[in-house]
């Protein structure tokens, strides 16, 4: 009887590892398919900063594109918040992480070079995204017409009268490439139109502060000043408040860009001549669409333009922007649901 018992017993723990093991091979395959299965593309993006509004509203369109094509996409954002040496060691970590794209707001037009080519000898491509980065060859450079931007901002002023026909340039900082653009379209416009630029500040890593204490330092100029073209609206909503501080708000015309929503509540209510408007969603969506040709490691067909970046001729896609004023504001920035209604006419009364 105890020698049946020992056998029996036997035979069911033999029975047992067979099943354990069995489950145990069926979880690993479980495992490894689940896995496979939620392997997506990986995209590095490396954001100068979130000072400015619209860079958060550019980062969310396109990770959303990208996981609404790729549901497993893993998109890396990285914030340098201003500092270059933190944007190249961001980079570096995005390399290393062996992304299949690399998407750039770069700082300093003219310090990355060397990082780009670190990625492109990695097998990276690169997309300079909405700024230049300079003697790089990256892979695309999508952006908007910048040059433009400064005639619509030039061509603004022109429509006001101008009894001293003298304006300030707050511009954004010489690394950014795009600032010179705009700067060259603006200032054909004052030339054309026989305006004197009394004078220009670079604000510094596009710090409204650095504006403002200009400004305050210039307060006996802007007595004989008829405008200040401000680099973008963060810029703008300082100015326009340390004017105000000055009781010279309203005496000086202002023109921002990027149509941030205080802009546009400034616009409505007539403290803002205009803003221009940057369909970002659409830029984003775009480059969204090329990240993920680029991470399938398809080539870029569709593009016939190119831009120098000093050195290479790199294809470029470029799109328009839009002159926003108290005029068409409804059907530019609201009908296209940049900005809900409500908001942009918050505070005008009916």
């Amino acid at each position: 009887m105890k020698k049946f018992f020992r056998r029996g017993l036997a035979m069911l723990l033999v029975l047992c590892l067979v099943c354990l093991t069995a489950c145990e091979e069926t979880e690993v395959e479980s495992v490894n398919e689940v896995s496979e299965e939620k392997t997506g593309i990986k995209i590095g993006m490396s954001f100068d900063s979130f000072i400015i509004e619209r860079w958060r509203r550019d980062c969310d369109v396109f990770v959303s594109k990208i996981q609404e094509y790729d549901k497993y996409a893993d998109v890396n954002v990285q914030n340098a918040n201003g500092d270059i040496e933190t944007q190249k060691s961001q980079i570096r970590y995005l390399i290393e992480k062996k992304v299949d794209v690399l998407v750039i707001v770069c700082i300093d037009s003219n310090s990355l070079s060397d990082t780009v080519t670190e990625a492109k000898m990695a097998g990276i491509p690169v997309i300079a995204y909405d700024r230049l980065i300079k003697d790089s060859n990256v892979d695309l450079y999508i952006s908007f017409d910048n040059e433009k931007v400064g005639r619509l901002m030039g061509e603004a002023l022109v429509g006001y009268e101008m009894p001293y026909k003298r304006v300030i340039m707050l511009s954004g900082p010489k690394e950014d490439n795009n600032v010179s653009m705009v700067e060259d379209g603006f200032r054909q416009v004052m030339e054309e139109n026989n305006i004197h630029i009394y004078d220009c500040f670079n604000v510094p890593g596009w710090k409204a502060e650095e504006a403002a204490q200009y400004i305050n330092e210039h307060l006996n100029n802007l007595r004989r000043v008829d405008a200040i073209m401000c680099g973008n609206d963060n810029i703008a909503t300082t100015i326009i408040r340390t004017l105000s501080e000055a009781r010279l708000a309203g005496k000086i015309k202002i023109v921002g860009q990027d149509a941030d929503l205080e802009a546009c509540q400034r616009v409505v209510e007539g403290t803002q001549v205009m803003t221009v408007y940057k369909p970002v969603d659409k830029l984003a969506q775009v480059a969204a669409e090329y990240a993920i040709e680029l991470a399938e490691n398809k080539t870029l067909t569709d593009l016939t333009d190119t831009i120098s970046d000093g050195t290479y001729d790199v294809p470029y896609y470029c799109l328009d922007p839009i002159a926003v004023t108290k005029d068409n504001i409804d059907e530019t920035i609201i009908e296209s649901g940049f900005h809900m209604k409500d908001d942009v006419y918050l505070n005008v009364s009916d």
